[in-house]
């Protein structure tokens, strides 16, 4: 059964000819006289070098993602997709299906230009001048019906002799002589470099010669082993493409003047032995099989594309992945292909179309180089090709092509991107559903995670001084009745702070409390999936209160320095928990962390209020942390209109002092807090700071008091107690005091 499955399937050959028939087509003969008479031998040099700096990193990107999983039809779409996922697959897919089946139109345009001498004919014997379509037309309904009947058999049989008679012609190129090679003694002109100002014109307009490396990538459904034959047939074909260029300008350079090859497209012609006939056969042979390849290719991604579902309509996508029973062949998206590339062939030019397709094609090249830099990057076990590249292979020909796109064309790169980027929307519109870049992008972020937490904790053991900020974690299982202790951590860490928010699920660990785990978990993720949450979320499983802080507290926060902030939470109204968390203060404090107590309001917060401070400055731990908290909380886009005040309760013979060294704290520690903001109340007989916090805070948004460990031992609750006219409150105790500067 598996011969019957595979009788039809093909080789290394037909990648390696596909791809290099594709690659010495018609640019190599119509404009690399052109481009050697513009720069120079050198300069042309240079072009061939800047072009395959980014194909020979894509030719062993490919390689190495053909050779770790099996590639199926589609080529070059079927790696992007299943690496950057569907939606994104989709949209390259599509621009790189484009840029195929116009392809098509442009060699058959090309191939025209071979039959030059007819149409001079005419203009000089008969005095018509006839369109170029007379020929382009119906050899592009030739080629479609022959495709349509035959399919990709033919067309590889076909490309076995049109790339004979392409090598004889250049070995004809080769071994030709001129009077002008004669007398330059087969040697390059010195310093044969010129008009570098121009250098990226040219380029554009003989970079089509580089997009035909992948060509024969697009064969890969109807390959017997694509892991052999891609990475072979690819990289063959990449550098005798390369020999065969270097070849072709130092012919050209040294059996030419730079008049000639700018006066003449097929100087080629001049130089070889019967090239009047050879060379325009030469250039037949060479455009009629680079159509081939991409007439062969294009309907194959298509296909690709209908199979994964990426177009709108249920209909549209069964009838392009059709296959004919008896060869599998792809008959209706060749069709569309056809009638696309006939459309553009009517034409008459796609010189302006050409620059899209480059875009296009640096577009893919780009991207599969960027996929095999953040698979490298990623370390993904699963990834395991037998071939393998270098990272910053992959990661020079990424940046190449996006910086080339911009040199060509920036208008056409600007115009390209906004293309993909519409695509994708529209695409990411009726597929809403499908993800797949996540995955991807994650191995590498774990991979630069990893590394910076490693080199933070190397650097921070080093430093003799370092700079504090808050690295809180909360420990709740009241996650789904209340949120202010999730909301107070956000505030921490939106700028300025990190937070872990660890919803404590009571029991021992086991199969049923790991699944309510990791249920609830997805739950709150979703709950709290906005753009101004940056709140680690977590669950930890533990019989007690107690045992589940042990645990928490000794591992390294999510930025990878140690925690430095424990916060506890509770309902102000309903302290039932209150207990609870003095009973395990004693714990903490044994670590040494900044202990937070949350006393959670049903009132709503009404930000506009703002946060009152309330401190002792005699305190200077816990003052030192309580306005250095208030700053960090009211960066939280949610502060952005209310303001921070300050309030100091002092004897009467100490309020200039006070007065004096609050202002200069605010100064020099370049705090938003403006000196009206500052209040120093005078103790008075029978005055207590409860009520006048009850008194002067009863609107605030938010109230911060320091509280003493000690005292919290001795009069438990009764600390916490007896503010029933303000709101929501952060009771703070500041271990050792924070700089202000």
């Amino acid at each position: 059964m598996e011969a019957v499955k595979n009788k039809n399937r093909f080789g290394t050959a037909p990648v390696f000819f596909t791809a290099l028939s594709t690659i010495l087509g018609a640019i190599l003969f119509l404009r690399f006289g052109f481009a050697v008479g513009t720069l120079g031998f050198w300069g042309v040099l240079l072009i061939i070098m800047l072009g395959h700096m980014m194909t020979i990193p894509t030719a062993f990107a490919i390689s190495e993602l053909a050779t770790n999983k099996r590639v199926e039809g589609g080529g070059e779409y079927f790696i992007i997709s299943r690496s950057f996922g569907l939606n994104i697959g989709a949209t390259i897919g599509i621009a790189l299906y484009l840029s195929q089946a116009i392809s098509v139109a442009f060699y058959v345009i090309a191939f025209t230009e071979a039959f030059e001498f007819g149409f001079n004919y005419f203009a000089d014997s008969l005095n018509v001048h006839l369109p170029r379509q007379v020929i382009s037309m119906p050899v592009m309904a030739i080629l479609g019906i022959t495709i349509l009947k035959k399919g990709a058999n033919l067309g590889v049989k076909a490309l076995y002799v049109v790339v004979g008679i392409l090598f004889l012609s250049l070995l004809m190129f080769f071994v030709g002589n001129t009077e002008f090679q004669t007398l330059s003694g087969g040697k390059i002109p010195r310093a044969d470099m010129r008009n570098m100002q121009d250098f990226f014109v040219v380029f554009a307009i003989v970079f089509p010669a580089f997009t035909g490396m992948t060509a024969g990538v697009g064969l890969s459904g109807d390959l017997n082993n694509p892991a052999k034959s891609i990475p072979f047939g690819t990289i063959m074909a990449t550098f005798t493409g390369i020999i065969v260029y270097l070849a072709v300008i130092y012919k050209l350079a040294i059996s030419a003047s730079a008049e000639d090859m700018l006066n003449n497209q097929l100087i080629m012609s001049k130089i070889a032995i019967g090239g009047s006939v050879i060379i325009p056969l030469g250039l037949a042979a060479s455009t009629l099989s680079s159509a081939l390849g991409s007439v062969m290719v294009a309907p194959r991604t298509l296909q690709a594309l209908a199979l994964d579902v990426s177009f709108p309509t249920a209909k549209i996508n069964w009838w392009l992945s059709r296959a004919r029973s008896s060869d599998k062949e792809p008959v209706n998206a060749s069709l569309v292909t056809i009638i696309i590339a006939m459309v553009f062939v009517s034409l008459g030019s796609v010189n302006a179309v050409a620059q899209i397709i480059s875009m296009f094609f640096l577009v893919t090249y780009g991207s599969l180089c960027l996929i095999s830099f953040l698979n490298h990057f990623g370390s993904s076990p699963s990834y395991r090709p037998s071939f393998r590249s270098r990272w910053y292979f992959s990661l020079s020909g990424f940046i190449l092509a996006v910086w080339v796109m911009f040199k060509i064309s920036a208008p056409y790169a600007l115009g390209s991107i906004i293309i993909i980027i519409s695509l994708y929307t529209y695409i990411k519109y009726y597929h809403s559903e499908r993800q797949g870049l996540e995955s991807l992008f994650a191995n590498a972020l774990f991979q630069i995670n990893r590394n910076l937490q490693v080199y933070l904790q190397k650097k921070g053991s080093k430093k003799k001084v370092k700079e504090w900020r808050p690295s809180a974690i909360c420990i709740s299982k009241d996650s789904f009745t209340r949120t202010r202790a999730f909301q107070l951590l956000n505030w921490i860490s939106y700028r300025y702070g990190f937070a872990t928010y660890l919803h404590r699920i009571d029991g021992y660990y086991s199969r049923a409390t790991s699944k309510q785990a990791a249920d609830e978990l997805s739950h709150l993720i979703e709950i709290y999936d906005t753009s101004h949450n940056h709140v680690y979320v977590d669950t930890i499983i533990s019989p007690s209160y107690t045992s589940a802080i042990a645990q928490a507290i000794q591992v390294p926060g999510v930025s990878g320095m140690e925690n430095n902030m424990v916060i506890f939470e509770y309902d102000k109204e309903n302290p039932e928990n209150l207990n609870e968390i003095i009973e395990n203060i004693r714990l903490i404090k044994a670590g040494d962390f900044d202990i937070c107590l949350l006393a959670s309001s049903r009132r709503d917060v009404l930000f506009r209020n703002g946060i009152h401070v309330w401190i002792n400055y005699q305190d200077v731990e816990n003052s030192s942390l309580l306005i250095l908290l208030s700053f960090i909380i009211s960066g939280h886009p949610d502060w952005k209109k209310s303001a921070i005040k300050i309030f100091d309760i002092c004897p009467p013979e100490q309020y200039g002092e006070t007065r004096k060294a609050l202002a200069e704290l605010v100064h020099s520690g370049r705090l938003p807090i403006t000196e009206k903001n500052i209040e120093i109340i005078l103790e008075e007989p029978g005055m207590t700071s409860k009520s006048l916090i009850n008194e002067r805070s009863a609107d605030a948004a938010l109230v911060m008091i320091g509280f003493r460990t000690e005292g919290l031992k001795h009069n438990g609750e009764a600390i916490m107690s007896g503010y029933d006219k303000i709101g929501t409150i952060l009771f703070i105790n500041s271990h050792g005091q924070k700089e202000i500067v």
